[in-house]
């Protein structure tokens, strides 16, 4: 088997980690449905975003450098994290799938994308890989929940389901035989004022994503918007360690900045944790990267 690579080059032992003392105005409802795991310590809150090595780098569509080798169990590996978004994407993984989730099977959590590969090859609408995931969780203990990855793409109604569909995915998850499921959704700050309610009521776990690094600048307003709209959700922040839509590297003060602020945000109660994206930058050599793996060392044994 070809070695993997995991780090091409570090950044100084040196950077600091320190955390500023914040001061909201804002008075915000706390979060109510908290993990029933339970999150004693902050490492408990963090999640890898999980998906198939190159899955990032086909046709090169973010300027990604380098070759991406590491797999989803290697990423939570690395991080120092025990809990995972499996994601498909172009690349897979396709059902059925128990050689994924046989790989899988010593992390605490797992969250399966409930669209597949369906959302990218072959778009059909009231399709998805609810199916092959329950018969995957009555395997495997860990499996959780289903995440629904690109669910909106800008617009007030999914791009492909139906709501009554998506109400009775909902309804499958919360009745599954062997434990109830939770129902995950990607929610990008972009589309944050769409009217979709009656959508969000269908989640039981809603995460904020901001792909584009300027609109960082806007991270605590879009937070506070969040927050409000999504009362007695359960709430996790994605955080990229490369800037996607402007194809290019965080820079240290960037990734320093979100990490801050997520910590702040959970240090208040107002989101669970971190969703950090992804096992497919994670072994490029990121500076991003180096500093989150530290950031997740030195912060994951605080107890919340």
């Amino acid at each position: 088997m070809k070695r993997r690579v995991f780090l091409k080059n570090t950044v100084a032992a040196s950077l600091a980690f320190a955390y500023p003392n914040f001061s909201g105005n804002a008075t915000l409802p706390e979060l109510k449905n908290e993990n029933s795991e339970n999150s004693k310590k902050l490492k408990d809150r963090f999640w890898l975003w999980g998906q198939e090595p190159g899955s990032h780098h086909v046709n090169n569509a973010y300027n990604l450098p380098g070759e991406n080798l590491m797999d989803p169990v290697e990423g939570c590996q690395y991080l120092g994290i025990d809990r995972c978004c499996r994601v498909s994407m172009g690349l897979g993984p396709f059902p059925p799938y128990d050689n994924e989730a046989e790989k899988l099977k010593h992390l605490k959590e797992v969250v399966w994308s409930g669209l597949g590969t369906n959302h990218l090859l072959d778009p059909k609408k009231d399709q998805s890989d609810l199916d092959e995931i329950l018969r995957i969780a009555k395997i495997y203990p860990n499996v959780t929940g289903v995440v629904m990855d690109d669910f909106f793409r800008g617009k007030d109604t999914p791009w492909s389901l139906s709501y009554d569909y998506v109400q009775q995915m909902s309804e499958r998850l919360h009745a599954f035989e062997k434990r109830r499921l939770d129902f995950w959704l990607v929610w990008y700050v972009t589309e944050l004022d769409l009217d979709v309610g009656t959508y969000i009521d269908l989640f039981d776990v809603i995460t904020l994503w901001t792909m584009k690094g300027s609109d960082l600048q806007f991270l605590d307003e879009n937070m506070k918007k969040f927050i409000s709209k999504t009362p007695g959700k359960r709430r996790l922040a994605g955080c990229y360690m490369w800037n996607y839509r402007e194809k290019k590297p965080f820079t240290i003060e960037e990734m320093k900045y979100q990490l801050d602020r997520y910590y702040y945000w959970i240090k208040e109660k107002q989101i669970e944790g971190i969703i950090f994206c992804s096992n497919c930058n994670a072994d490029l050599g990121l500076e991003a990267v180096e500093y989150t793996r530290r950031w997740i060392q030195e912060v994951g044994n605080e107890v919340i």
